[in-house]
């Protein structure tokens, strides 16, 4: 690893955080670091050793195999201890450090007259209520419950009370259509699914109970009935939002399956034992896209999922005891797993959970809840960043953002324009930006700035976490060194890191570790630049080899979206006769900018300026909007195969709205522009 240098413009870390940081400069994080790599077992002992154990590990912290020639695949860490999660996140707080009076979440609706503060106390108490009422439902250790619900408290209660009894999760985002929930509660077997009656997302209002009965009769149809009971919630904030909706709803009710939620937690105990569950035990499956198309069910378990959340989450957000914490993401995915629930719990934090839409009741509502809260950590995606900037400033003066001191960014690669509007603008130029690079697989963040330690590079995710060591291999398997680009791979797992895909060890092999053995697999590519900062380079399929150049879609990507009239661009390649692939770029414009034969000219000569001439685009669509899932991810799946003309485009269940494609098919480029 190399001191930064001087090849981009670096931004310091202001000197004021670095008083009281956990890792207050650079040299300390290269002497932790090492330590990570060449003591690791000492390094992950001594976090362990803030947490508690029923019984201690008997061996080594952390043992593996990465090499698929040397058998099978596998990850165990702190073996032979017994522990609980939920009594980590919850108990050792209330009791241990009697924070049972601080406010573990602040939670926001979708309406901004719809709010609740939760202590620890009562999360405890509640957690421990859904409990008793899932063992009275006959849910038993290793059982698996999928849980299908809006952001709304009774979300965290149910994965922590899951948690709690040794079931295992299986939340799905509650903006996923009947079959992929079905697809997914068939084949984690769930044995009992939780619910609600309705949601409001903006103005619109959502019947999840509906979609719920649907999913459960399509498994039915299947003959893969595993569900036996329905735990439903009824939404309260609908029934002040717009009077009583109850009727307007129609929530179908099946006496002999559906149990309300708010009628058996008044009847249980608000005390529950925690089942004391090995460390490799599982915690949670959570479904993630596969190159099938058959989503993949990631498994984390117990100890090192703890650990390696809980050391990310105190970390890369320097977190205090005075911070009030804002991950804007939904616990459906990973980073809500992660950065909502597991890792805030688990350092004491005081947390936003936001139930509404960046845009709704008005386009300042981020910026309105900062104030409101006086958040001093927010963590968000690029894709709301690009958003917002749409807007102009005048939103985001309205309000007081002085309370922020970090930003964060997950999900994609942030392009440099967002992140200097992101700083500049939301930031003061006073707040760094931890630009983090992780996936489902991996738990929590692998590559990432610490903020009063990094030097920053906008756009770069810069360096490796503790414990993780990332290498970067050409198509031949062989290690490259200094300033290299290829696949980003990892020679050694980190305590959080998945343990198979469930149900299927051999796919977890073939997807992670056959290509490359002794290697974990990303997927990514990624650059590495002289002063050893890694770049996210987008998927590899999303990686496009124009005439034997191996050119990043993101940093195509960046390159147009910083033209002022370009809002949001994606790049996918399109065959070409004579370089093999070639660049196809869709644009979406800013409000009132017109798409004409000067704009193509002037930003196919910006990619060539800012790349070179290898990367000139042969084809720039207007799009007036992307195919994106519920979760803001650009489908280029789906673009790939319109830039091809191709029709069939199979599985659109996940995508948001699916007009867009037809829009997309009219403005079609049929010869280079």
């Amino acid at each position: 690893m190399v001191v930064p240098g001087s090849q981009h413009k670096l931004y310091h870390p202001p000197e004021g955080l670095q008083k009281d940081a956990h890792v207050p400069d650079f040299n300390c994080y290269l002497e932790l670091y090492k330590k990570s790599i060449e003591e690791p077992d000492v390094f992950w002992k001594e976090v362990a050793s803030d947490f508690y154990w029923k019984k201690p590990p008997t061996g080594q912290i952390l043992q593996y195999n990465f090499d698929v020639t040397k058998g099978n695949i596998y990850v165990k860490c702190m073996e032979g201890a017994t522990t609980n999660m939920c009594y980590n996140v919850l108990d050792r707080n209330v009791k241990d450090k009697n924070l049972g009076e601080r406010v573990a979440f602040y939670w926001e609706g979708n309406s901004p007259d719809h709010r609740e503060a939760i202590t620890y106390g009562q999360l405890l108490g509640q957690v421990c209520r859904c409990s008793n009422t899932l063992k009275q439902m006959g849910v038993r250790k290793g059982d698996r419950v999928a849980i299908y619900l809006p952001m709304i408290p009774e979300l965290v209660y149910t994965m922590l009370a899951c948690t709690r009894i040794g079931a295992v999760h299986s939340i799905v985002f509650a903006g996923f259509s009947a079959e992929s929930l079905c697809e997914r509660i068939m084949d984690s077997q769930c044995s009992i699914l939780v619910t609600a009656d309705g949601v409001y997302r903006g103005e619109k209002l959502i019947n999840l109970k509906q979609i719920a009965d649907e999913a459960l009769e399509k498994c039915r149809e299947k003959a893969s009935a595993t569900v036996t009971r329905c735990l439903v919630v009824k939404h309260h904030a609908l029934r002040t939002q717009d009077g009583d909706v109850s009727n307007k709803l129609q929530t179908p009710w099946d006496a002999a399956c559906d149990v309300c939620w708010e009628e058996v937690m008044g009847q249980v105990s608000e005390q529950c034992e925690p089942e004391w569950l090995d460390a490799e035990d599982p915690l949670f499956i959570l479904y993630t896209s596969g190159s099938t198309g058959k989503p993949k069910g990631v498994l984390h378990t117990v100890a090192g999922y703890l650990l390696y959340t809980s050391l990310t989450f105190k970390y890369v957000f320097d977190h205090q005891p005075d911070d009030v914490y804002w991950c804007t993401a939904d616990i459906g995915w990973i980073t809500g797993h992660s950065y909502i629930t597991y890792g805030p719990l688990a350092n004491g934090a005081t947390s936003v959970l936001f139930e509404g839409i960046p845009v709704h009741p008005h386009v300042g509502r981020f910026w309105e809840v900062i104030e409101k809260y006086r958040v001093t950590k927010f963590y968000t995606a690029p894709t709301a960043i690009r958003l917002l900037m749409k807007y102009g400033l005048d939103p985001v003066q309205k309000y007081d953002l002085s309370s922020l001191r970090i930003l964060g960014t997950v999900g994609e690669p942030i392009n440099p324009e967002a992140w200097h509007w992101y700083h500049e603008v939301i930031g003061q130029k006073r707040c760094p930006v931890v630009d983090t690079f992780w996936q489902t697989e991996t738990g929590g963040h692998v590559l990432t700035p610490l903020p009063a330690a990094t030097p920053l590079k906008p756009g770069s995710a810069t360096f490796p976490f503790f414990g993780v060591e990332p290498t970067i291999l050409n198509e031949h398997g062989e290690e490259l060194e200094g300033e290299a680009e290829g696949y980003l791979v990892f020679r050694r797992p980190w305590p959080g890191i998945m343990r198979t895909v469930y149900g299927n060890q051999e796919r977890f092999e073939s997807t992670y570790f056959k290509k490359f053995p002794g290697f974990y697999v990303t997927g990514d590519g990624c650059r590495r630049d002289k002063d050893g900062y890694y770049w996210i380079a987008g998927r590899i399929d999303d990686m496009i080899n124009v005439s034997g150049h191996l050119l990043s879609t993101a940093e195509v990507e960046a390159s147009l979206t910083d033209h002022g009239a370009v809002a949001e661009a994606a790049v996918v390649s399109r065959p070409h006769t004579v370089k093999g692939e070639c660049l196809y770029c869709f644009v979406t414009l800013k409000d009132c900018r017109e798409f004409n034969r000067t704009l193509v000219d002037e930003l196919k000569r910006q990619v060539r300026e800012k790349i070179g001439p290898i990367a000139t685009p042969d084809f720039i669509q207007n799009a007036p909007g992307l195919p994106k899932t519920r979760s803001g991810k650009i489908m280029r799946r789906v673009l790939r195969q319109i830039a091809r003309n191709e029709k069939d485009l199979g599985d659109l269940s996940t995508m948001a709205d699916p007009k867009v494609v037809e829009v997309l098919f009219n403005h079609r480029c049929e010869t280079a522009s």
